[in-house]
Parts: structure tokens; C-alpha cells; sequence
């Protein structure tokens, strides 16, 4: 018998045992467990999903592989309801102790010395061991406390070929259970493995903290820990040792004389900084990855999971944003499908109607008034009723700032999250429209339309052949002509900024020339060329996204249309 089918039948017994045949069933490991169960004649499309606890159990006892995926679930309300999502943050990433001897060895053929040769001191005992590596204290030879962490000897192996069944059973799944193909069950599981590979490489956790040094360089807030990239390999971290409080200890946060209030502060300020300055954050931020000082300032660790908002993802965030706090649940449902990746037929009638629902429980409030946790939770709900996943990273910082915000209710009840983003969340957007990011859109504009001039003429060529050709019937797929459409209306939405952008520079550059831009009583006049230029911008934008939303409404419903 094969390692990997010894491992399948292990994952078999294993939900079998935790009252998961329904799982079995579907993942077509039925074959694997004993007909006495009764696996072979259940129909998993009537099987209700077995309890949260059971779900992590099952993936406590898998092992390292399942309880680093179920860590990632934890954090994906577009794809878990909220029972789910708080069971499985209760995962704990502990494995046993390695022996002395394997971090021995591990140290000596990656570091090329022993550990008295390349620490003046080392602990053999673990602060602590984790499922995918064991950290140890340690003493540079110029009197430098550090913490080395040392990955287990076979992990690599062991998660890859857990990674490989993953993928396996992700395809048959999506055969044989309409859920699963509806979420794009193995995308799941290649976004997942890329994720949980990327935190096997020490090397790339190096790279992390070090590109978050240089982002806070210039906070004293802020303490990152510095790599001795002499002494870090692949499968070996070695750390600055940072001391101090747990941020959710406050007990001991009031024996130091901390203000708890300005450390929540603080801290949603370096959220706010991640996400809306450097467009890079911290992936994992429980309460264990943060330290407080006496002074107040917070020592950051464990960069093995970080996420990225490039300049693009962060426009369509901006675009949910205004939509939110324009009360304007038509905008809300565009921004929402534009962000999400469609796993099925997205009903925008219905959708509008649940984001109005939505918005109605919150119509009046302040930004600083809303509890981000609960709203975002209930929008991440909607997008899963509708079949919309989030791209990881977006998925990924939604997670954090649910998370962020409940450890800064526990140092303050009180505390505001919503209302301390705020600032830099307006500052984003009012960035937006500065003369940088203007020309950055009018390139956009240009590279759009380069595509599009390419990709047109080819497909209604093939368009014209196939109409041209007598007695063939054509079969229209929507799945085909979302792509074109959806730049279409890309270029137009671009092109519509630019005329409007172009218009207003132009008209703010006559108002300042030679002071002669001040009309009857001292008011600014606009001249009649800019205020044309903007209603021709205004009524183009409003022509295209007609066209564009006309053209989906046409191809919307079957799959499939005759013409």
C-alpha cells in the first residue's frame, strides 16, 4: 500500500469517526472505510454538515496540513458562516517537541556550524514548538538575546503530499457536489497550498520582516525585529528576542501604568497604516504576535502570513467604501461583484435587495458609529448567499480588521475602531485624485485600449465566420463574453475619469491664471467649455455603463443562449 493511499485512508476514518460520512461521501473516499458505516449508500446532497467542533477536531487530529488550512478558514467569512469561523480560530498551531539531536542536526548542515560554534548560547529547550517549526532562545556572540526558530525535520514532505490529496479531492468533490463546484473547490485548494507553502520558507518570512522594518523605520511606535540573515536559511529564522506584555493581558497593561486607550489607538493606526500607506499587512495578528512595552510602544512577530493590496484591489476597497457611506445599494452590489470572483450566476436584483436590507439597519449612523466587525461579517454573509468569493488578500485584511477591532474593544469597550481608520481612509481616497494617480489612470486608459484594439477584431471575426456558415447553430456563452465586457466597461469607466479629470484641471488652471477667474459678487466662474466638457464626461459614463450593463442583461439567465 502506498504512502499516499495509507494517508487517504487515514483522512477517511478519521471524518468517519467524527461523524463526517457526509464528507467522505462527497470527497469519494467512500471506498476506504468499512461497509459496516453504511458510507456507500448515503446520499451526501441530504446530509446535513456535521457540528463545528467535530470539523475542528477532525482537523486537529490530521495534523499540521489540516490545522494550518483551517486557520486560514477561520478567517474567510465569504465562505464560512460565523459558527464555523469562531471554532475553528480555535485551532491551536502546537505539535510535539522535536528532539534535542534533529534541531542539532538541522542546525549544523544549514548554519555549517554547531550551535555553540554559531550562538555563544542556546537553549535546548523550546519556548515554544509549533506545528510546522520549534523556536528556541539563543545569545549572539556580542551579547544579542534572539529567538532561532528551527522548521521540523519532514514537515515539507508531509505538507506537500497532504497538499497533492487536497487538490485530488477538491476535483472529485467538485464532481460529485454542486457546493463544491459552485466555490471552486480546487482554486480553493491551489490558493490555500500556495499560502501555506509560502509559510514553510523561512526565507520569505525573512523578506517579510524586513520589508515591515522598512515600512515602520521611521515609527517609534513600532518595533519590528531584526533578521541576522548570516544565521537564516530556509529552515532556519533567527530573530531579534522581543520582550513585553501581551496585548490582551490587562491586568498586567495596568500594572505598567499602559493607557489603554492610546494603545487601541495606536494600534488601529498601524493597521491603518498597512493597509491604506504600504498596501502590505500582517496576515495573523492574534493577540500572541504582539508585545506592549511599559512605554506603550508594540514589538510585532511571526511574519509567515502577510498579505498584499496592490493600487487596483485597493480602488475597488475605496469603491465598497463609498458606496457603504453613500447608503447607495446599487453602487454597493457593483463594487461587491467588481470585488468578488463570481462561483455562479450572480442575481443582482436580489443582491441590491439584501445590501439595501443592509444598509437600512445602519442608515443614519456615523462612520465612526459602526461596529466594522458585525458589518463586515453580514456583507462577507450576502456576497456567500450570492456565490461571490473574495480575492485571498481582500478576503485575507477583512479578517484582520474584524479581528483588530475586537482586541482593541478588549483594551477599551469604548474604543471607536471605525472612527480611528476613518482619517486614513479619507486621505486614500482623496489621494485618488491627485495628479499622479490621474496620469497613472490615463496610462491605464492607454494599455486598456491597446488590449481591447487587439482582442476586438479577433473576436467578432470568429463571431462573423460562425454566422457566416449556414446550418450551424450558435451557442453564446456568458462565461465567454463577461471578460470583453468586463474591460469594456473598464475603459470606459477609465475614459469617463479622465474626461471629467481633464475637464476640471483645465478649468481649476483658467480660474488660476492671472487672478481672472473671480465672477460677479467674488465667486469662481467656471467657464462654459469646462462646465461642457463635464457634462459631456458625465453623460459618456453614463452612456457606457448603460451599454456595457444592457449588454450583460442580454446575455444574463441560461448559460447559454441560440441565436
Amino acid at each position: 500500500m502506498s504512502s499516499r493511499h495509507g494517508r487517504e485512508r487515514q483522512i477517511a476514518e478519521i471524518l468517519t469517526r467524527r461523524g463526517m460520512t457526509y464528507l467522505v461521501g462527497v470527497l469519494g473516499l467512500e471506498r476506504l472505510v468499512s461497509w459496516e458505516r453504511g458510507v456507500r449508500h448515503r446520499d451526501p446532497q441530504k446530509q446535513f454538515p456535521a457540528p463545528p467542533e467535530d470539523l475542528r477536531l477532525a482537523l486537529e487530529e490530521l495534523g499540521p496540513t489540516f490545522i494550518k488550512i483551517g486557520q486560514l478558514l477561520s478567517t474567510r467569512a465569504d465562505l464560512l458562516p460565523p459558527a464555523y469561523q469562531e471554532e475553528l480560530a480555535k485551532l491551536q498551531d502546537s505539535g510535539p517537541r522535536v528532539p534535542a539531536d534533529a534541531v542539532r542536526d538541522t542546525l549544523e548542515s544549514e548554519l555549517h556550524a554547531s550551535p555553540e560554534q554559531a550562538f555563544a548560547s542556546f537553549d535546548e529547550e523550546p519556548l515554544a514548538a509549533a506545528s510546522i517549526g520549534q523556536a528556541h532562545a539563543a545569545t549572539l556572540h556580542d551579547g544579542t538575546e534572539v529567538v532561532v526558530k528551527v522548521r521540523r525535520p519532514g514537515v515539507v514532505e508531509v505538507v506537500q503530499q497532504d497538499l497533492e490529496i487536497l487538490q485530488n479531492l477538491a476535483a472529485r468533490a467538485s464532481r460529485r457536489w454542486e457546493t463544491a463546484a459552485r466555490y471552486d473547490l480546487v482554486d480553493l485548494a491551489y490558493e490555500f497550498g500556495g499560502s501555506l507553502r509560502a509559510q514553510l520558507d523561512y526565507l520569505r518570512e525573512a523578506r517579510n520582516a524586513e520589508r515591515f522594518a522598512t515600512n515602520f523605520a521611521q515609527d517609534r511606535d513600532v518595533q519590528i525585529p531584526r533578521v541576522f540573515a548570516e544565521l537564516t536559511t530556509s529552515r532556519v529564522i533567527t530573530l531579534e528576542r522581543l520582550y513585553g506584555m501581551k496585548i490582551t493581558d490587562l491586568g498586567a497593561l495596568d500594572a505598567a501604568g499602559v493607557e489603554r486607550h492610546a494603545l487601541a489607538n495606536r494600534a488601529a493606526g498601524v493597521t491603518a497604516k498597512m493597509m491604506f500607506a504600504d498596501g502590505f499587512f500582517h496576515g495573523d495578528p492574534h493577540p500572541g504576535n504582539f508585545f506592549i512595552q511599559p512605554s506603550g510602544r508594540i514589538g510585532m512577530i511571526d511574519f509567515g502570513l502577510t498579505g498584499t493590496l496592490d493600487d487596483r484591489l485597493r480602488e475597488r476597497l475605496r469603491r465598497l467604501l463609498v458606496a457603504f457611506v453613500r447608503e447607495d445599494p446599487e453602487r454597493l452590489a457593483d463594487a461587491l461583484v467588481g470585488l468578488g470572483i463570481s462561483t455562479g450566476q450572480v442575481d443582482r436584483s436580489g443582491l441590491s435587495q439584501d445590501l439595501e436590507k443592509l444598509l437600512h439597519r445602519y442608515f443614519g449612523r456615523s462612520v465612526g458609529e459602526i461596529a466594522l466587525g458585525p458589518a463586515i461579517r453580514e456583507l462577507l454573509s450576502i456576497a456567500r448567499r450570492h456565490s461571490l468569493r473574495l480575492p485571498p488578500d481582500l478576503a485575507l485584511v477583512l479578517g484582520v480588521v474584524v479581528i483588530d477591532e475586537g482586541i482593541a474593544a478588549q483594551l477599551d469597550p469604548r474604543f471607536r475602531f471605525a472612527e480611528a481608520l476613518a482619517p486614513y481612509a479619507r486621505r486614500h481616497i482623496l489621494s485618488q485624485g491627485s495628479p499622479d494617480a490621474l496620469r497613472r489612470r490615463a496610462a491605464e486608459v492607454a494599455m486598456d485600449f491597446e488590449e481591447l484594439a487587439v482582442d476586438l477584431p479577433g473576436q467578432l471575426h470568429r463571431v462573423l465566420e460562425v454566422l457566416a456558415s449556414g446550418g450551424v447553430e450558435l451557442h453564446v456563452r456568458t462565461s465567454e463574453l463577461e471578460p470583453l465586457l468586463a474591460r469594456a466597461e473598464r475603459v470606459g469607466n477609465r475614459i469617463a475619469v479622465s474626461v471629467l479629470a481633464a475637464a476640471l484641471i483645465d478649468g481649476l488652471a483658467g480660474l488660476a491664471a492671472a487672478n481672472r477667474g473671480r465672477g460677479r459678487n467674488g465667486r469662481l466662474a467656471i467657464g462654459r467649455s469646462t462646465l461642457r466638457a463635464l457634462v459631456s464626461g458625465s453623460a459618456s459614463a453614463y452612456t457606457g455603463r448603460r451599454l456595457v450593463s444592457a449588454a450583460r442583461r442580454s446575455f444574463s439567465g441560461p448559460k447559454s443562449r441560440r441565436l
